[in-house]
């Protein structure tokens, strides 16, 4: 159980050191982080099983990809109608959405397995559909993990002038549109990463303002390869079969609808007015532990949705993965009352939204707040 929870993600020693300041959490002094450590300890003696996703995990990786591959083909090679071709490019962004969040996110965190090859396999996989698996750890695994909600260290909440997120943001006039506008924009980010964005970052070595070490290795080869791949299945082979404006035109169908589907998932889970945005004091020190600060800045939704479980991955249970990101997704519906009661013993709030659109409504009520006048008192 040594890494089941974690005060923030272990970090590549490659790492650029002393280039922007550190944010430090105090010391758990209640003992909320070593309670639920012996408590998810004690479900996984009691239940026998292990931490990891077992043949369950590879079940839904091959019904995932399956998914994606009927897709694929059935737009590519038996589509003979917009009204056969739509529906099925649709389909198509679904199951690359679903492999991010059921198969790479698992991976991305070494929850997918016990063997460290079959991770970096399984967090590969994000490569196929045109993202960057080294990215994605740097912005996701590293700043966004160890740092939730915390302006200028979260990257998930700093996307540029064009959104205000959080309370410590400047606000621009145009913002007060936001909420309207900011689902179009949700569209174009998976091309945006695939075609310049992932480009970007690399060739500039930074994040944001976060330096990050550039790719070498094998991991250099897995971003030229997975860039190469994915242009190929998505753009190039089907222009063989069809005319380059049809496939440009359903190239941008898939992956609008597929960056539609993630931002707003990874949305729901913290910009909504339920979860916290607290700044760090003069000395860069956060009023909360790491294990708390999560529960904090983070809220669960539709926690009862079997289905939705089961296609996003177990996003909709998003404290049980900050607090657990090394335990596969197919246990957190288990460990959710766990981790309630525990919040529940210790005073901590525990939010929840009961559906899926009861978290996108608070996810645009808080767009609409942050697009007003900024608030008179920040957290």
């Amino acid at each position: 159980m040594s890494e089941t929870i974690t005060s923030a993600p272990t970090q590549p020693t490659t790492r650029p050191q002393d280039v922007y300041p550190r944010v430090k959490f105090p010391r758990d002094a209640a003992g909320f982080q070593a309670e639920l450590k012996n408590r998810v300890a004690e479900y996984f003696r009691t239940t026998g099983q292990s931490e990891r996703g077992g043949w369950r995990i590879y079940f839904k990786t091959f019904v995932v990809f399956g998914w994606m591959i009927a897709s694929f083909i059935g737009l590519v090679f038996f589509a003979e109608s917009l009204w056969v071709a739509i529906p099925l490019a649709v389909s198509l962004a679904g199951a690359m959405a679903a492999s991010a969040f059921c198969v790479q996110h698992d991976g991305g965190h070494k929850a997918y397995s016990n063997l460290t090859w079959v991770n970096k396999f399984a967090a590969s996989s994000l490569d196929l559909i045109g993202a960057s698996s080294y990215l994605w750890y740097w912005k996701h695994a590293v700043l966004h993990h160890t740092y939730s909600n915390i302006p200028g260290h979260d990257t998930d909440i700093e996307l540029g002038s064009v959104m205000r997120l959080c309370p410590q943001q400047k606000r621009r006039w145009f913002h007060r549109f936001q909420h309207f506008y900011l689902w179009a924009l949700y569209g174009v980010m998976a091309a945006r990463w695939h075609l310049w964005g992932d480009f970007k970052d690399i060739a500039t070595g930074k994040i944001g303002p976060h330096p990050i070490a550039r790719p070498k290795g094998l991991d250099l080869v897995l971003f030229i390869a997975g860039k190469l791949f994915s242009v190929g299945w998505l753009i190039v082979l089907p222009m063989f079969f069809h005319e380059w404006w049809l496939v440009v035109a359903f190239y941008f169908l898939v992956t609008g609808v597929m960056g539609v589907l993630l931002s707003v998932v990874f949305q729901l889970a913290h910009c909504v007015g339920e979860a916290d945005f607290p700044s760090p004091d003069e000395n860069l020190r956060m009023g909360s532990a790491w294990a708390i600060h999560q529960v904090q800045t983070t809220a669960d939704f539709a926690r009862t949705s079997r289905t939705l479980t089961f296609l996003l991955g177990g996003l909709n249970f998003q404290i049980e993965h900050h607090l657990m990101p090394h335990v596969c997704h197919i246990h957190y519906p288990a460990l959710s009352p766990i981790v309630e009661q525990l919040c529940k013993e210790y005073g901590i709030r525990y939010s929840c939204h009961p559906t899926f659109w009861a978290g996108v409504v608070s996810h645009y009520r808080w767009l609409r707040e942050m697009g007003q006048a900024p608030s008179a008192s920040v957290a």
